[in-house]
């Protein structure tokens, strides 16, 4: 057991609580010392919450398998055929078979496969939808699920157990601060482990990228967690800004930034030339789930526009899986809108006039602005589905790599425990604390309004960071009373 509580004369990166610097004088070694006791606390009280985003972010990333697994038998059809039937019969027999709530939208099968989804509004649903399962060879329904944004039961469920844990809004707390300290973390150590390693390993890449087999006990530890962290360290990056663009607080922050900077995607002009809209909206709802039936009880709008606005729109070039919707109101067009999620992706969008046979607007993905589009497919590939199969694996290797490193990071903290000789120290030998007070004054000047400044895009990391200090306050005042 001992073995494991004494420390090689090289361990001196991370030395026990000693007494406030005082005297030491401000230098550069103040910052190292500042980011070792962040990286401390972050990896003490943050972890369980990257845990946990990086469990159930792995569950999600099989979502694709598991359905075929429990759903396959509606997703797909027994047998492809020659011909698919016009989008009419198909609606005829899913609203036959399921005449409750209102007709929405209709999604074309993805690929030979793929089976037709008729989705219905129900009002006593929600948000949510009920999706019926047609044939496109043979128009015979296959089955029914609620959905949510197309997505089905079981990935729904996966889906909100990543982002708040089934706990609604109170949940999503939790994955914002992941989202908010991972990438501090990951900054952190790489600062901390590239500085270290040029100083003992001559900077070789062999020692920043692969563990030090000759280490023992904290050292190899340490080597295993910041070696894995290198390897990861821009996939990491990668989620912690793309999962902060969706959260509840730095979300509002990055619509204001896109706002701002004129980077939302275009919208779609749905209103008919020569019409009037309507005085007020009452059938708004979520695109791409029917504007007009949202929720009403309306007649349906004719199956037959169903085939005609697609049939305009393959015209004008929306090839692969489109969703057509009926339009809102008399003054409102059909909207086909492509959902080609998987690289090269197509996101183009068009209003349609069936009378007319003719579209009257467009939103094409070339024309987004380059924030818009970043950001869309920043979130694909959060999701796993930008580059098929191959974004799966990635994703569920760097949720592995993740769920180690903070293994090993607490294996350290537990190597690292107080001994027999020094059980002063609270939560075992941290980072010695006063870092801050030797910090150069030009590195005081520009930190400061920056951690300020951060506290305002980052609010939850904010309102940690300044727990932190509190704990950090607390810790000193318990250590003082134990050593009088």
């Amino acid at each position: 057991m001992t073995s494991t509580v004494h420390r090689q004369p090289q361990d001196d990166d991370q030395q026990p609580a000693a007494p406030e610097p005082g005297a030491t004088g401000r230098s550069w070694q103040g910052v190292r010392a500042l980011l070792v006791r962040m990286h401390f606390y972050a990896g003490v009280f943050v972890a369980p919450f990257l845990f946990v985003a990086a469990l159930t972010g792995l569950l999600y990333t099989i979502t694709p398998q598991l359905d075929q697994l429990v759903y396959g038998d509606k997703l797909t059809v027994e047998q492809v055929g020659e011909a698919q039937r016009p989008l009419a019969e198909q609606i005829a027999a899913a609203r036959s078979a399921h005449p409750e709530g209102a007709l929405a939208s209709v999604t074309t099968p993805a690929g030979p496969e793929d089976t037709t989804r008729v989705v219905l509004s129900i009002p006593e649903l929600g948000e949510k939808q009920r999706t019926v399962f047609v044939d496109p060879y043979t128009a015979e329904v296959q089955g029914e699920l609620t959905t949510w944004w197309g997505s089905t039961p079981l990935t729904t469920w996966l889906d909100d157990l990543h982002r708040n844990l089934h706990l609604g809004e109170t949940g999503r707390l939790y994955s914002e601060i992941a989202a908010s300290w991972l990438w501090v973390v990951v900054a952190g150590g790489l600062v901390l482990w590239l500085g270290r390693s040029r100083g003992q390993r001559a900077g070789s890449a062999r020692g920043v990228l692969l563990p030090d087999r000759t280490a023992r006990g904290v050292r190899r530890t340490r080597s295993r967690h910041a070696a894995t962290g290198v390897w990861l360290a821009i996939a990491l990056f990668f989620l912690s800004a793309t999962g902060l663009t969706w959260s509840h607080y730095a979300g509002e922050r990055f619509g204001q930034l896109l706002d701002a900077a004129k980077g939302r995607a275009p919208a779609l002009d749905t209103l008919l030339p020569g019409t009037t809209p309507p005085a007020e909206d009452e059938h708004a709802g979520h695109a791409g789930h029917g504007g007009a039936a949202a929720g009403s009880e309306e007649a349906d709008a004719d199956p037959a526009g169903f085939d005609a606005a697609l049939r305009v729109a393959r015209q004008a070039g929306l090839g692969g899986t489109v969703d057509v919707t009926p339009p809102a109101d008399a003054s409102s067009a059909w909207v086909v809108a492509q959902g080609d999620n998987v690289w090269p992706v197509h996101y183009d969008q068009v209003a349609v006039d069936v009378e007319k046979g003719e579209v009257t607007s467009q939103a094409r993905w070339a024309d987004y602005p380059l924030l818009a589009k970043l950001s869309k497919l920043g979130v694909q590939g959060h999701m796993g589905v930008l580059f098929g199969i191959l974004n799966q694996i990635v994703l569920a290797a760097v949720a592995i790599g993740l769920m180690l490193m903070i293994v090993w990071g607490y294996r350290m903290w537990w190597q690292r425990r107080p001994t027999r000789s020094d059980r002063t120290a609270p939560f075992g030998k941290a980072p010695a604390r006063g870092a801050w007070r030797r910090l150069p004054l030009p590195v005081l000047i520009v930190g400061v309004p920056a951690v300020v400044a951060l506290g305002w895009a980052l609010p939850l990391l904010g309102v940690t960071l300044l727990g932190f200090v509190v704990v950090d306050v607390a810790v000193g005042l318990v250590r003082r009373r134990r050593t009088a």
